[in-house]
């Protein structure tokens, strides 16, 4: 079944992923979707994010697991709550909590180079 232009129209546009890689991850992507949109269909964070529905899903099941986030259902909708004081995992950064590294992506103006 194809879908309407409509339903096209209303997909986010992402540009494309960079090839090679980037300083974040895939849980931290997601992690960072979902804490601007905590309402925000794993379809959508698949596809701003680059990655499949079903890996989406898998990171969403292991954010849980470690308690990260939770899942509340509201009608139909999945609502994601982020647990903001559990600390990062990699030694290198376990003085550091998931909250403060969601606030330093929430930049509003990136700084220029001098």
């Amino acid at each position: 079944m194809k879908k309407s232009a409509a339903a096209r129209a209303s997909r986010p546009v992402t540009p494309p992923v960079p090839a090679g890689w980037t300083f974040l991850t895939n849980h931290a992507h997601v992690l960072w979707c979902l804490y601007r949109e905590p309402e925000l269909r794993l379809r959508d964070v698949a596809a701003q994010v680059g990655i499949t529905e079903r890996m989406v899903q898998k990171i969403v099941a292991e954010l849980a697991e470690a308690k990260y986030l939770s899942v509340q259902k509201q009608g139909r909708r999945n609502v994601y709550r982020l647990t903001a004081d559990r600390p990062l995992r990699h030694p290198l950064e376990a003085h550091c909590s998931v909250g403060e590294l969601l606030e330093l992506l929430n930049c509003t103006q990136p700084q220029r180079s001098r």
